[in-house]
C-alpha cells in the first residue's frame, strides 16, 4: 500500500479504527449513527460495500490524499 492511497477491501472495526488513527471504541460509535445503512458485519468483517458506506458517511482518514 503507497503512503496516500487506502486499499478498498473488507476491515474489521480494529482494522478501520487504525485506518482512522482512533480506539475500536470510537470508531464504534462512530458507526453507531449509520448502522442501519451499513448493516451487520458478515462475521467479524464488514464487507467492501459496508466499508464504502462508512468511507462515505465520515469520509477518507485525514493522511489519505487523493
Amino acid at each position: 500500500m503507497k503512503k496516500n492511497t487506502i486499499q478498498l477491501k473488507p476491515y474489521s472495526l480494529g482494522e478501520l479504527a487504525k485506518v482512522y488513527t482512533v480506539c475500536d471504541r470510537t470508531m464504534k460509535k462512530w458507526i453507531k449513527p449509520f448502522e442501519q445503512e451499513v448493516g451487520a458485519k458478515n462475521g467479524r468483517y464488514y464487507s467492501i460495500s459496508q466499508v464504502k458506506i462508512i468511507f462515505d458517511k465520515l469520509g477518507l482518514p485525514s493522511e489519505i490524499e487523493i
